[in-house]
């Protein structure tokens, strides 16, 4: 079996290829074009067909509006090669910059009608994955130097966009999906007796070794008593316990009974994260907080293309 690649030791343009390299992102961007250019038996700009001047050449220029950190330039050139092929592009800046209102993005040259139809998916895609980069920028800033991550809490069908935007303002990628890893939760530990918890678990990871590279075998806890019951397998079983909505002052216990008894296994806090609260949680020392507001939360950044 093939490891798997560390997508989190990836460098942004690294990252950007390996994400490219599923399908996904051509996938996604030609879902993008049908969905504003082809309808039920029309297609096409209808707007720049009936007026003539969108046939000459047009220059214009991707502005911030707001203060923000950027991410989602990485994808004008596949923008450009599904949307408006003969356009030219300058790119100004760079994904994970964090910059004032005013600040140019990118320079675009070519046929107006091209140009055109391009600006609205391309101004979503980028507001989209600023406003993530921007939040997790926030978030990660309280938290540190404690790991913030994302969650599968992603827009349907932009996964792989709103990950990277996440990287792009400092935080960390979770599992991609269910395929990647292991990640034991409330409702498969509901049938579960407490005394069997630690053998049922152990069991899982082995199946789940058996036949593919994971990321990492992970259990999800909502008392103290299962993060016992889980401290007592030998390394190398279970990677991460996930402490599920436990107050500050209980993190603390989590953290202690994990050092005494098994200091390789990782301690994630999640559930209850705000930007008033991921601080304290940050402090209780646990390893990594993962965060589903990053994703599902995040507020579209103010960018408009101007003519120039």
């Amino acid at each position: 079996m093939n490891a798997l690649i560390d997508l989190n030791s990836l460098s942004l343009d690294e990252l950007y290829r390996e994400l490219g390299a599923t399908g996904l992102v051509e996938r996604l961007l030609r879902l993008a074009h049908d969905e504003d250019l082809v309808g039920a038996g029309v297609s096409g700009d209808i707007t720049s067909r009936c007026w003539g001047e969108a046939d000459g050449m047009m220059s214009a220029r991707v502005m911030l509006r707001e203060p923000a950190t950027i991410a989602g330039l990485v994808t004008l050139p596949d923008l450009i090669a599904v949307f408006a092929p003969d356009v030219d592009v300058s790119i100004d800046a760079s994904d994970s910059d964090t910059l004032d209102a005013g600040a140019p993005l990118a320079t675009l040259t070519g046929p107006a009608s091209q140009l055109l139809r391009m600006e609205r998916p391309m101004l979503n895609l980028i507001s989209r994955l600023s406003g993530i980069a921007t939040l997790t920028h926030r978030y990660a800033d309280r938290a540190a130097p404690v790991k913030v991550l994302d969650t599968r809490k992603t827009t349907p069908g932009l996964r792989v966009f709103e990950k990277y935007a996440v990287r792009c303002g400092g935080g960390y990628m979770h599992r991609m999906g269910l395929h990647d890893a292991v990640l034991l939760k409330d409702n498969h530990l509901a049938s579960c007796a407490p005394d069997e918890l630690a053998k049922r678990v152990r069991d899982a990871a082995v199946r789940a070794r058996a036949d593919r590279s994971l990321r990492f075998v992970e259990v999800e806890v909502d008392t103290l008593d299962q993060l016992d019951r889980l401290l007592t397998l030998e390394a190398g079983v279970v990677d991460i316990v996930l402490l599920d909505n436990m107050p500050a002052e209980v993190l603390v216990e989590a953290v202690e009974m994990r050092n005494n008894s098994a200091p390789g296994v990782l301690l994630e806090a999640s559930g209850g994260v705000s930007l008033e609260t991921i601080g304290r949680i940050a402090a209780s020392g646990v390893d990594r907080i993962s965060v589903g507001a990053l994703t599902h939360s995040a507020v579209s950044v103010d960018i408009g293309l101007d003519a120039i």
